[in-house]
């Protein structure tokens, strides 16, 4: 079992940044796959970041050279730094873990609550 919780989120400015973080419970977070979903109103929720338990990342093509996804398994914690933030940024973004996931919402069983970001124009 794993029990994450998001932290980090707030309204910004666009062009503005913002760090998410997420910290995780349980002694075995560096064997998981750790990513970053986010659901606007009225869409489904979406893939944003994810890192492997190898450090391999991927990102959707919509935040690519923007956030960057990272984990400090020491303080079982996953981080996304989030730069020139667009209103189309605007959502809940959630933190999910999954062993073996890469970028699908059904490989990831373990999800937080949510952070919402608001970044307006």
């Amino acid at each position: 079992q794993v029990q994450l919780v998001e932290s980090g989120g707030g309204l910004v400015q666009a062009g503005g940044s913002l760090r998410l973080s997420c910290a995780a419970s349980g002694r075995t977070f560096s064997m998981y796959t750790m990513g970053w979903f986010r659901q606007a109103p009225g869409k489904e929720r979406e893939f944003v970041a994810a890192m492997r338990r190898n450090n391999g990342t991927y990102h959707a093509d919509s935040v690519r050279g923007r956030f960057t996804i990272s984990r400090d398994n020491a303080k079982n914690t996953l981080y996304l730094q989030m730069n020139s933030l667009k209103p189309e940024d605007t959502a809940v973004y959630y933190c999910a873990a999954g062993l073996g996931a890469t970028m699908f919402k059904f490989e990831y069983p373990y999800w937080g609550q949510g952070t919402q970001v608001t970044v307006s124009s």
